[in-house]
């Protein structure tokens, strides 16, 4: 229990009576919306095949805290943004970050900043591995029931670094040294399924051929004959990931960067769009597809050329693509791809949301683990947002089904669902706001700790929703939690 040094008062006087500001010897906290995150956590068991996965190195006679607190507390610290080290020596009285970490509020403090540092920097190769495998199995047993396709995202973000972490690099066109940190995730469900930690100077691509290689296999031998897409930008437009999607019978789109010859097969679209646009006034977007083959592929591949002519000028994209679609509907085929647009978001998340930019270790493993940290704090909120989800019901939705709703349509359903359903898409910051950041009294007695809410609190319905949401779920059958 924090130790008040000494007793005062202040008066502010801008009330018809005084304000008077005194500090309070009650055990209080300011992330009580932490609890039902944690009891869904138990129930699911995430963080606990987390913390399985790691190696204790440690002296065990002389140690006080223990992997799982360590684990949670920095899991749960980054999603009440709390994302450093550093953080934790101000969290260590805290009475909710001891429940968490599976203590009494009335015990000693939790770890300090030096202990959380030496535990990340003790990380060895071997548990890293074990995070890869338990990711993967968390993806998979996510599913109710064996999907009938599953779309990945792969996707890079830049992570800038300021200090003598190790195999960081200046990059020419961020103009920063950095690390390359590179996730998958999948549009169904909306969470990170692989990572990976790339120095900073790396090509986007370095690597992925392999890690899709083993996910596919891993995908494959839990849902046979389940449809895989692909989707990735121009970064990953290289001859090996093409390979590797053809040989392992993926339908992928990917991006291709615009050159002389696939201008001069969309000029005549073009200058008929232009010619259209000034003659109306309206926007125009046309597609135009065919074979083509660059100098480094070994076959003729199929390319959709969006050509657009607007206010703005002109615009031109094109994708590389075997999806069966995209040879008799090359717009329809676009479009989906298109839709990573909503699957970039999970890296903002990951990276803004959750601070997953904050690999300050020297260690380069002590920096992938504390990547895996952040994604694992975004994928028990990705998972959270599943079940207390509260989407439009069909009568309430389009004339047309959602998946067929497209450009500026699929955007207002998107901004009309968030407003309906804030929470079951809501970003980690709308989380903060509506659930996690609550202030509290904890009281602890013989028999129950007791968490009090102010009954004034504008989401105090938010809380009593998702609580009971949780409790509804079937609790572990072998409780370690």
């Amino acid at each position: 229990m924090p130790i008040i040094q000494s007793v005062w008062q202040k008066s502010f006087e801008f009330f018809v009576k005084p304000v008077v500001v005194q500090p309070c010897r009650a055990e209080l906290t300011s992330d009580a919306g932490l609890l039902p995150i944690r009891e869904f956590d138990r129930r699911i068991g995430l963080t606990e095949q987390f913390i399985d996965a790691l190696t204790d190195l440690r002296h065990q006679p002389s140690v006080t805290h223990s992997l799982s607190e360590l684990v949670r507390t920095r899991i749960f610290g980054i999603l009440a943004d709390y994302p450093d080290q550093n953080d934790h020596d101000l969290l260590r009285s805290d009475p909710v970050f001891k429940l968490i970490a599976g203590r009494s509020p009335k015990d000693g403090d939790l770890a300090s900043q030096p202990t959380h540092s030496r535990f990340e920097n003790a990380i060895d190769v071997k548990s890293l591995a074990r995070l890869q495998e338990v990711f993967v199995d968390q993806f998979i047993a996510s599913f109710d029931e064996p999907p009938s396709q599953i779309t990945l995202d792969i996707d890079p973000f830049d992570d800038p670094t300021h200090g003598q972490q190790q195999l960081t690099f200046f990059h020419g066109y961020y103009g920063q040294y950095q690390y390359l940190p590179r996730a998958i995730t999948c549009a169904e469900n909306e969470l990170v399924v692989m990572l990976c930690l790339l120095y900073g100077t790396a090509h986007p691509a370095l690597g992925a051929d392999a890690d899709l290689e083993y996910l596919v296999g891993r995908l494959r031998e839990a849902f046979p004959g389940v449809r895989i897409v692909l989707r990735a930008d121009s970064g990953f437009g290289v001859p090996a990931m093409y390979a590797a999607c053809e040989r392992l019978q993926i339908d992928f789109t990917i991006g291709i960067g615009m050159n002389s010859t696939l201008k001069k097969h969309s000029d005549a679209l073009l200058a008929h769009l232009i010619e259209q646009f000034e003659a109306t006034g309206e926007p125009q977007r046309e597609f135009c597809a065919f074979w083509y083959r660059a100098g480094s592929w070994p076959a003729m591949r199929w390319v959709i050329v969006k050509c657009e002519a607007n206010g703005q000028g002109t615009n031109r994209r094109a994708v590389v693509t075997n999806r069966p679609g995209a040879f008799v509907l090359p717009g329809a085929a676009y479009d989906a791809y298109a839709d990573r647009g909503e699957s970039e978001n999970r890296n903002k998340e990951l990276k803004n949301g959750l601070q997953a930019d904050r690999l300050s270790d020297h260690r380069y493993m002590a920096n992938l683990f504390r990547l895996y940290l952040h994604a694992t704090a975004y994928n028990l909120l990705a998972r959270l947002r599943r079940v207390i989800a509260d989407p439009p019901s069909a009568s309430e939705s389009a004339e047309v089904p959602i998946e067929a709703l497209g450009g500026r349509a699929r955007r207002q359903h998107h901004n009309r669902r968030r407003q309906r359903d804030p929470l079951g898409k809501g970003q980690p910051c709308t989380w903060r706001t509506r659930l996690i950041k609550v202030a509290a009294r904890v009281v602890e007695s013989s028999r129950r700790v007791l968490i009090e809410l102010s009954g004034s609190w504008p989401y105090l319905e938010h809380y009593r929703r998702i609580s009971e949401r949780v409790l509804a779920i079937s609790p572990p059958t072998c409780d370690s939690g």
